[in-house]
């Protein structure tokens, strides 16, 4: 009898209750920038205004970079996409404030955007808000090009809760620009 109770409790730890909504799309408390430096591939993203989206399925391979922080509320952030075989890069600067960051000199009330909860141990996940709501943006990036299938599922059902169309998911196998030091514009 108490050996048949016991399997029934540890059955029913064994399988975990599913996250609500508000727990999956929550922010992060704190973002620490001590966390960020380096490149982090993107691995998926969706886009809530489907042109945007269509146009995001035709990148081969995206990173983002940041440099080491100077202070605890700015930091370096640069971009890389491939687009049929060619390379674009961007460079800005941004503040940081709680989980949340703006690119510097952009108008604050186009632009918000945060970093959101994830299990994934090696993962960055942006909820970008454009034109004061109107358009979203969802990209899961990691330092690894292929995440396990749990993070996918986990991404996939995050995306879904915020109504979005269902991710594009990058090829791991294509290849990510060369990485740059620094923008030449700013020598």
């Amino acid at each position: 009898m108490i050996f048949a109770l016991a399997l029934i409790c540890l059955a029913s730890v064994g399988h975990s209750v599913p996250l609500t909504c508000t727990e999956l799309t929550r922010p992060l408390d704190q973002l620490d920038p001590h966390d960020l430096p380096g490149r982090w591939a993107l691995i998926a993203g969706s886009i809530s205004y489907l042109p945007y989206l269509e146009r995001f399925q035709q990148r081969d391979s995206a990173t983002v970079g940041f440099s080491s922080p100077t202070n605890a509320s700015s930091i370096s952030y640069s971009r890389s996409l491939s687009v049929n075989g060619s390379c674009l890069y961007s460079y800005y600067n941004i503040s940081l404030e709680g989980s949340s960051f703006t690119y510097d000199g952009t108008d604050k009330s186009q632009f918000t955007a945060k970093v959101v909860h994830t299990s994934c141990h090696d993962c960055l996940l942006f909820l970008m808000t454009v034109e004061s709501g109107k358009r979203q943006h969802f990209y899961l990036f990691s330092r690894r090009r292929q995440l396990e299938e749990k993070e996918m599922e986990e991404f996939r059902a995050q995306v879904e809760c915020l109504n979005m169309p269902p991710p594009a998911v990058m090829d791991p196998t294509k290849d990510l620009c060369p990485e740059k030091d620094k923008n030449p514009e700013m020598d």
